[in-house]
């Protein structure tokens, strides 16, 4: 796997603080840095989402494809899955995340909150590369709602 980033902008223009990763597999990402009002030449201009929101967007992304795998595997009939997560970060340097709360949400037709349960599991034990490395520095919990379409 791989990954070029390229700082878009400097000092006078738009975002001082822009950057555009692009993907071994060809696609592309721009992330900014936040504003910074006592020096705009070292801040963003808040056009993407900063770098540390993506490590946590592709940490979700990451999570919830799994739960949806194992779900299908287990020949459940998944519809929906979303998981919002929210964390702290440390106060100082590196600011580390120190708290990550995934909360799921898994829409079907008569899936049993077992199995959504045991998906989660095994995604943060086994499977999600991104959650296991974050729980290094990170105390990771987990939360989900189960709302069945059958009725």
């Amino acid at each position: 796997m791989e990954c070029t980033v390229s700082w878009t902008g400097h000092s006078g223009t738009r975002s001082a603080m822009g950057f555009v990763a692009e993907t071994g597999s060809g696609h592309v990402l721009t992330m900014d840095g936040a504003p910074d009002a006592a020096k705009p030449e070292n801040g963003g201009a808040n056009l993407a989402p900063r770098p540390m929101e993506t490590v946590l967007a592709g940490t979700g992304g990451c999570t919830a494809y799994d739960v949806v795998l194992i779900l299908k595997r287990g020949r459940h009939d998944v519809r929906g899955c979303s998981v919002k997560l929210t964390s702290e970060r440390a106060e100082t340097e590196p600011k580390v995340f120190t708290r990550i709360h995934m909360h799921f949400t898994v829409t079907g037709k008569g899936i049993p909150p077992a199995a959504v349960e045991r998906a989660i599991a095994m995604s943060h034990e086994k499977y999600c590369s991104a959650s296991i490395m974050l729980a290094k520095t990170a105390d990771i919990t987990t939360s989900f709602d189960v709302v069945d379409v059958s009725a």
